[in-house]
């Protein structure tokens, strides 16, 4: 998904309810000992060591300086980048002055790429995956990827950096001690309104991403269903025209209904 053209609109609930579940056991397996011998071989803060396996990379959401020097040491020394979009990716490197082999990494082809990318990964090469905008994995297919290297005993690293979620969250002025990130909203209303419906009870800030097209239209269902709540919508975070607008779930509902498309 295209994170960097979303908008992302957080809700708070008035109430508060905690919920707690069973802790699941988990089984020990031969991906996880060699994932555990990988972090025990990690640097120690500060010093830079060439990475083995799967790299998950974050990379900016709007603003090219927003990467991390180690981010940048990591897509200097991999043996390739599997990405969302190579035009994307392409221009992000250049401003960096890196070079690497770029390799489709999207939903409409992650099935047909996925064993070709573990092979790699099985015979020695290290390979980056990184989304067009933001953290891999959030609203992504990158978590098959993990997946499928765990299962194969391929160490995978998280080199941490921007997300659209946390920025949105915390320049929204809604609780962020307790949030649920949500996703896309299903496209038609009577699936978008059955999904906020779950999400009634939810004791937590709720984070959604959405396009600009569909934004009035869900921000009235989340008003008829939700109730009044307190709400930001944050879009263009990090570059030329950011903004974030508050007010409850009716008053942005109508704002948007009137104004048009951000």
């Amino acid at each position: 998904m295209r994170k960097d053209r979303s908008s992302a609109a957080s809700i708070s609930p008035h109430s508060a309810r905690s919920k707690s579940g069973p802790a699941g056991r988990a089984k020990r397996s031969h991906g996880e000992d060699l994932s555990k011998q990988h972090a025990r071989q990690r640097p120690q803060q500060g010093q830079r060591a060439r990475i083995s396996g799967l790299a998950l990379v974050a990379t900016p959401i709007g603003n090219a300086r927003d990467i991390t020097l180690r981010a940048l040491d990591v897509l200097n020394d991999v043996d390739a980048i599997a990405c969302e979009d190579t035009r994307v990716t392409a221009k992000l490197l250049a401003i960096h002055g890196i070079s690497k082999p770029l390799l489709a990494y999207h939903e409409h082809n992650a099935e047909r790429a996925r064993p070709m990318l573990i092979e790699r990964l099985k015979s020695g090469e290290t390979v980056a995956l990184v989304s067009d905008a933001g953290t891999p994995l959030v609203s992504d297919p990158g978590y098959k990827l993990v997946r499928a290297c765990l299962e194969n005993g391929i160490p995978v690293t998280p080199i941490p950096g921007a997300s659209a979620v946390l920025t949105a969250l915390v320049a929204s002025g809604l609780p962020t001690d307790r949030f649920l990130f949500a996703g896309f909203l299903p496209a038609k209303q009577a699936a978008r309104r059955r999904a906020l419906n779950e999400l009634r009870g939810v004791a937590a800030s709720l984070v959604f991403m959405e396009s600009a097209k569909r934004l009035a239209a869900s921000l009235a269902d989340m008003a008829e269903t939700l109730g009044p709540r307190p709400c930001a919508v944050a879009r263009e975070m990090t570059k030329l025209f950011e903004e974030v607008r508050r007010g409850s779930l009716d008053e942005l509902a109508a704002n948007y209904k009137e104004s048009g498309p951000p």
